[in-house]
């Protein structure tokens, strides 16, 4: 599953950029040419080039003022590396279709614009995975990460059991995840469950709230009620009937 959240031409939609941290970042370049740096990383990107951010990873210098394209923000993907990486398209331009393609559903916003951009979302994520350029990061954390994304929705995931397995000591394998993805395993386990959920109940499916909380791996749906409202301040069914106005 996925969320886009925000989609719109850049530049002149530059100023209502909405100020999230929990978004991956896309921008592919149209016209012009641009350059991003993270501490010692710079990515320059010139036509047929998508920048792809991770949460709560910004540019400490930004030289994008004369670069032209398509800004598209999205919550809750199963990718896991955090340093930011620059893709070239090929030469169908099948990077530009779909970034056009998704930003076109989402200024329309037709009945079933939801479903497309969940498909399109998915596109663009099997891209990215399959393309990426690799980048140093650490094995132990990668496949933890992976471990979490792939079995988040089961009831009988057992984390500690995960960390337990790891040929390093629990101390060293959390500090190591923290400082590498930005959140504790424990925390980015609920995180992904919570997202599913509320996606789940914005998308409107018809199940109850205990049907969702087993579909996002809560074996309890009041432990999850409780978490929910904690996140988001209301209960899961509340924020279902707001989804559906």
């Amino acid at each position: 599953m996925n969320d886009i959240v925000y989609a719109a031409k850049y530049p002149s939609a530059h100023m209502n950029v909405p100020q999230v941290h929990d978004c991956w970042r896309f921008f592919y370049c149209t016209g012009g040419s641009g350059s991003c740096t993270t501490g010692s990383l710079t990515l320059t990107c010139t036509p047929g080039g998508l920048l792809v951010f991770p949460p709560e990873v910004h540019p400490t210098r930004d030289s994008m003022a004369e670069a032209q394209g398509i800004l598209l923000f999205m919550r809750q993907i199963p990718l896991v590396f955090r340093q930011p990486c620059l893709l070239q398209d090929d030469a169908n331009q099948s990077l530009l279709h779909l970034m056009q393609d998704t930003l076109w559903h989402f200024e329309a916003g037709t009945p079933d614009a939801g479903a497309l951009l969940s498909a399109y979302g998915q596109l663009l994520v099997q891209h990215v995975s399959l393309r990426r350029p690799s980048a140093p990061q650490s094995q132990l954390v990668e496949d933890l990460a992976r471990s979490i994304a792939q079995n988040f929705a089961n009831p009988l995931y057992e984390l500690d059991e995960q960390l337990r397995s790891a040929p390093y000591c629990n101390d060293y394998l959390c500090r190591l995840f923290r400082q590498e993805m930005n959140t504790t395993p424990r925390k980015y386990l609920a995180n992904l469950r919570l997202e599913t959920a509320a996606d789940m109940l914005r998308q409107g499916t018809g199940r109850s709230v205990t049907e969702v909380a087993r579909m996002c791996g809560y074996s309890d749906p009041l432990y999850f009620s409780r978490m929910f409202k904690k996140r988001y301040g209301v209960s899961p069914r509340e924020y279902g009937k707001v989804a559906e106005e």
